[in-house]
């Protein structure tokens, strides 16, 4: 347009005779749908000019982001603090075992698991401020998406006004060149601003879904946040109980303190030989008999929690210098039925009338695999009896001086073990 203009002013001047004005009309006529598309697309594709509007929760926003730093860096006080805590403790069992030595790791335990406690606590917070701060961000991007469709509506409206009338008309109702020259680039601003504002409305619907999604995300987040607080205050109550239950037996001597560290070193390796007795005789019975043929299926969760309260070779469980945690002890209420996590024929189904005493479940499964379940109140299966995936073996103990719960039980759950070739290994890498 600019190139039409150089050319045709030095020849009509600002006072253009009717058939200069004819063949200026022409030139836009038979170019001006071009032009309109290309400044469209440009419009389009080029750099947004006014996308950053400003909200009108912008001040909260900033407020709540504000809050959300300092939450920030409390976090990661705690994380700091609960490094050192963990550092400590490793540490003291290093140490030589002794009463004094064993409850000064459960003091630590203690410590640790209340940072815990405090750190999720306010991790929890920071996420429900980020869902505040991306609720009021969602609020300013639908208001600038309303105000936006607005403005794309006027626009198309003056365009379909400006429309009905003919370029002959726009001439002749302008009294020079520059006024017609001028009106005809008002138009073609108008297509601009058409095209800019409908990338705004693009752009800001791309960015609300965005933040749409952020927002699911950030509820689950805190959703598990709330599962994980409420583990973290169960383990804090486990170690509680466990330096008191030591506390109770040993009444501060040291004296009887070894003597029961002797004790369960003692049952363990009783129970741990018996299992493995068990499990190498009814293998040899079943593979005799063809009745181990195939490889074992999928496992799956024994009882309906899947709260774990004590890992595989858990550094942190409190008895680890007498003997490794085998197992994986999964949080169950007293009496919680537990189900076969595959099937499998009973191995051994060791039944108890006292609370020293450690009742458990053995089954044996096709891959050289087996599964026990431990610290059970009540075992109705039998020694050699076919069990399916799914069947309810047993019910749930382990509460302190309850038939079945054995020795330094702190609470009630399940003992869970995968054993391969007769060793036990992580169960956790055999659950869904």
């Amino acid at each position: 347009m600019r190139r039409w203009r150089v050319f045709l002013l030095p020849q009509i001047g600002y006072n253009f005779t009717p058939v200069c004005g004819i063949l200026y009309i022409m030139i836009i006529k038979k170019y001006s749908s071009l032009l309109i598309l290309a400044i469209f697309i440009l419009a389009l594709t080029g750099p947004s000019l006014v996308f950053g509007e400003v909200g009108g929760n912008s001040e909260e926003i900033q407020q709540l982001n504000s809050e959300i730093e300092q939450r920030k860096n409390t976090i990661k006080q705690l994380e700091e603090a609960i490094e050192k805590y963990k550092k400590s403790i490793e540490q003291k069992q290093t140490e030589a075992s002794s009463l004094k030595n064993q409850l000064a790791i459960l003091d630590a335990n203690i410590v640790k698991v209340t940072a815990d406690v405090e750190l999720t606590g306010e991790k929890i917070k920071q996420t429900s401020l980020e869902i505040e701060a991306l609720q009021l961000s969602i609020k300013d991007k639908e208001a600038v998406i309303a105000r936006q469709k607005k403005l794309v509506a006027k626009i198309i409206q003056n365009i379909h006004a400006d429309q009905e009338r003919n370029y002959l008309e726009i001439m002749l109702t302008n009294g020079s060149f520059a006024e017609f020259y001028d009106k005809i680039q008002y138009k073609m601003s108008v297509y601009t601003d058409l095209g800019r504002s409908v990338k705004i409305l693009r752009l800001t619907k791309e960015d609300l879904e965005s933040k749409k999604s952020q927002i699911e995300r950030k509820k689950l987040s805190y959703e598990k946040l709330k599962v994980e607080l409420e583990e973290n205050k169960e383990r804090l109550e486990d170690q509680q109980l466990a330096k008191q239950d030591l506390l109770v037996q040993t009444r501060f001597s040291e004296m009887k303190y070894k003597t029961l560290l002797a004790s369960l070193k003692q049952e363990y390796q009783s129970v741990e030989g018996e299992i493995r007795k068990f499990e190498e005789q009814v293998r040899k019975k079943l593979e005799a008999q063809d009745k181990l043929i195939g490889a074992a299926g999928d496992f799956f969760w024994p009882v309906p929690s899947r709260v774990i309260t004590a890992k595989f070779h858990d550094p942190d469980y409190p008895f680890r210098r007498v003997f490794e945690h085998s197992g994986t002890d999964i949080r169950a209420s007293q009496g919680t039925p537990v189900k076969a996590a595959n099937s499998g024929y009973v191995g051994r189904a060791r039944k108890c009338s006292l609370a020293s005493c450690y009742s458990y479940i053995l089954l044996i499964h096709t891959g050289n695999l087996s599964s026990l379940y431990g610290h059970l109140s009540l075992v109705n299966v039998e020694a050699d009896q076919f069990v399916n995936k799914g069947d309810i073996i047993g019910y749930s103990g382990g509460k302190p001086g309850t038939v079945g719960a054995g020795s330094f039980v702190t609470g009630p759950h399940l003992h869970f073990e995968i054993r391969q070739n007769g060793i036990p290994v992580d169960a956790e890498q055999y659950l869904p």
